[in-house]
């Protein structure tokens, strides 16, 4: 299943923030902005580990809060990444943000620099339900945010659902907030309650409650609804594009295709070998300081394991996937017998509207073949 021919993908894993958030088990670092120049030498290191590095066609700063280092923070890694490989022309080279840290020279030093897709955390329109995520941003950073980059149309915005307390109302009015953006892309995730984050000791205790399975899939079904009369193309399960707007980056994961992370806890996918880099930020900084590649975990998929994720990440997408013909043989009968919830045609299969709102269901009844 490896595609050589084909360029690959690149992340760097920017862990600096200014706060935790009350939902947030990603691996980030507030108060940790002194460690930051040495965090770029490290990444630069890291590249020449790697080498040498493949073809790129998309980057992808993620974090953390990429806008919180200094503006010229992504161009010095950009212009590491040129010196040791190809940047295909025309490449996708998206920087998250969070409103509040964006600044009008983080966007100029990015733009300069090559950065032509922006990534803003919005969340939600309003205060009451940012301020139970922790988050330090109101929705007029975002539109301020948006006013910075001044291109809607490689704008995307990450936004949330079934937060505690949220009714359909807000939620449609987050929608509608979002749209009113014009962005050329949204992503709109349901909120996963992580162990040990605040988030979760608060609905534990009882002080906090969440909305149950039907209200959330009505906020789900809000969604599908509310952005398809608004123009935008439903193309992965939680991803919606206005044109051809989008995210290349994620599609390619989507589709096996190769990429390589770096940065503590940043995750590569080379060879048909999934590894991940070391967590602690001291840690991952003082291995690569040491010439020695940062990895934590280390696994060479089985062969069984392959033709899932084949399937699995294929059913993400709305135009489904083309099986290989070893997938078929294994999944092809009971994907057959899935009716109402699985659309066939030769050994092209995708979910169904209805398939697509019980995703997870479906998965783990095809994983009982795996």
């Amino acid at each position: 299943m490896r595609q050589d021919s084909l360029p690959a993908g690149f992340y760097v894993h920017v862990p600096f923030c200014v706060k935790k958030c009350a939902y947030c088990d990603f691996v980030s670092f507030p108060n940790r902005e002194g460690d930051i120049l040495r965090y770029l030498s490290a990444l630069v290191a890291e590249m020449d580990l790697r080498a040498p590095l493949p073809r790129i066609d998309t980057v992808f700063f993620g974090g953390g809060t990429p806008s919180l280092p200094p503006p010229d923070f992504v161009p010095a890694v950009l212009e590491a990444l040129r010196a040791r490989t190809e940047i295909e022309p025309g490449a996708e080279i998206t920087c998250e943000a969070n409103p509040g840290t964006l600044t009008a020279e983080h966007v100029l030093a990015w733009k300069r620099a090559g950065v032509n897709r922006l990534s803003i955390g919005a969340q939600a329109a309003q205060e009451s339900l940012l301020e139970t995520l922790g988050r330090l941003h109101r929705w007029r950073d975002v539109e301020e945010a948006a006013a910075l980059w001044g291109d809607a149309r490689s704008l995307s915005l990450d936004l949330m659902y079934g937060l505690p307390g949220q009714t359909q109302g807000e939620w449609e009015g987050t929608l509608a907030a979002a749209v009113a953006l014009r962005p050329g892309h949204l992503s709109c995730y349901s909120l996963i309650v992580e162990e040990d984050t605040p988030l979760s000791h608060s609905i534990e205790t009882g002080t906090l409650g969440l909305p149950d399975e039907d209200a959330e899939r009505a906020m789900y079904g809000a969604a599908v609804e509310k952005l398809a009369v608004a123009g935008y193309r439903h193309y992965e399960v939680s991803n919606w594009a206005r044109g051809n707007r989008v995210c290349l980056h994620n599609l390619h994961t989507w589709q096996r295709r190769e990429y390589v992370g770096i940065g503590c806890a940043a995750a590569s996918f080379v060879a048909g070998r999934r590894t991940v880099n070391l967590q602690e930020l001291d840690r991952y900084m003082l291995c690569v300081e040491h010439g020695e590649l940062p990895l934590t975990d280390r696994v060479l998929l089985s062969r069984e394991d392959a033709l899932y994720e084949e399937l699995m990440l294929g059913l993400r997408l709305t135009e489904g996937v083309e099986l290989s013909r070893e997938a078929w043989e294994r999944y092809g009968a009971k994907l057959r017998a899935m009716r109402g919830l699985v659309e066939v045609s030769g050994r092209a299969v995708r979910l169904t509207s209805r398939g697509m709102d019980v995703m997870n269901a479906v998965l783990v009844e095809l994983m009982e073949l795996r």
